[in-house]
């Protein structure tokens, strides 16, 4: 395994970590397309990932209503020491109108629920799930110094933010020696690339760790599904078309995953992760496992190194239109570097080429 600084922590977490959003889930039905192991092979899944060396466990009180937490708080046990074990609060946990939300009292009632069902004294990274317009951000992030303070919680993070939000975040902390956000985590892959644009130039600026969930965009670039459909009626991606991506663009980059997976002798979604993992923002992947061998495969993108070339066609494949206004602010950009001064690559946007 490998290990990367969570942000400006000083904590190393294992560039692949373990999504345990499946955990308790049950078998796939209309209102739960998704299922997951049962209880037996949610055990197996977490020794085989600290056998591998993944240190990091994510999971969120919503996940099947709290049941992902509950079995993961059993499964754990003795090992809990081995994880740095990371929940998420937001969603509606209840029908009473304040059980929902990022409101102090909502915070600390979903953070004293969490450590019941995880079976622990402390959360170890601490996330919010979205953003709350409702709610003034220096309400939730006094909460969380709070349970910084008092011990229940080591760090905080959220999840599912725009860049303009994460800074307002970080200042008002700044502003009030308040705990910072030390994380983010947010969808990004070969089919979503989005985050780009503005987040992880925020990020960069920050050194805020970058935590990736859905890596495989729900199923669509695990090497089940071309542009005739899927292979296997069993893929997720088949049962639940989520998240969103442009899946013209995705086919496009599939057809170049499977050309590199071919001639590496790997398989695509290998190819897949050993993109993201390049990437130098990532600090480590969610897996959602939902069958052992699912891991084990995932794994084996750790020892995948991609070439110049390899990196430098499916950029081309996935890269997103230009937008504004990063194309004008990298205009002519290398007229910015002294001649002589070795040129670095500035961190334009995707598809946001200097023009000489």
């Amino acid at each position: 395994m490998q290990y990367k600084l969570l942000g400006k922590t000083g904590v190393f977490v294992s560039r692949i970590s373990l999504g345990a959003m499946t955990f308790g889930a049950g078998e796939p039905s209309a209102s739960n397309p998704l299922g997951g192991p049962n209880h037996a092979m949610s055990d197996t899944i977490v020794g085989q990932a600290l056998d591998a060396g993944i240190n990091l466990i994510d999971t969120a009180d919503v996940y099947g209503s709290g049941l992902s937490e509950t079995v993961l708080g059993e499964i754990l046990g003795e090992r809990r020491r081995q994880v740095f074990l990371a929940t998420k609060l937001n969603a509606r946990m209840g029908p009473g109108v304040n059980q929902v939300g990022q409101s102090r009292l909502h915070v600390m009632d979903a953070l004293e629920d969490s450590l019941r069902r995880l079976k622990t004294d402390h959360i170890d990274l601490y996330q919010v799930h979205n953003f709350d317009h409702l709610t003034a951000i220096e309400q939730t992030l006094r909460a969380l110094d709070d349970a910084v303070r008092m011990g229940k919680v080591r760090y905080i993070g959220c999840s599912n933010y725009a860049a303009w939000q994460l800074m307002k975040a970080l200042g008002l902390s700044d502003r009030h020696g308040l705990e910072r956000f030390i994380s983010v985590q947010s969808f990004y892959s070969l089919a979503g690339r989005d985050i780009e644009r503005e987040l992880i130039p925020s990020l960069a600026d920050e050194g805020v760790g970058l935590l990736c969930w859905s890596p495989l965009a729900g199923g669509l670039l695990s090497g089940k599904i071309d542009r005739y459909g899927s292979s296997d009626m069993n893929a997720r991606r088949s049962r639940s078309v989520f998240p969103p991506v442009d899946e013209a663009r995705a086919l496009d980059t599939i057809d170049v995953l499977r050309s590199i997976a071919d001639r590496r002798g790997v398989h695509v979604p290998e190819v897949a992760l050993a993109w993201l993992l390049a990437q130098p923002a990532v600090t480590s992947v969610i897996s959602g496992i939902s069958k052992p061998e699912h891991l084990i495969a995932n794994i084996k993108a750790i020892e995948l190194t991609l070439d110049a070339d390899d990196l430098a066609d499916l950029d081309s494949v996935s890269r997103l239109p230009a937008s504004y206004p990063g194309w004008i602010q990298t205009y002519r950009s290398k007229g910015r570097i002294p001649e002589g001064y070795p040129w670095h690559k500035p961190s334009w946007g995707p598809g946001e080429i200097p023009v000489e």
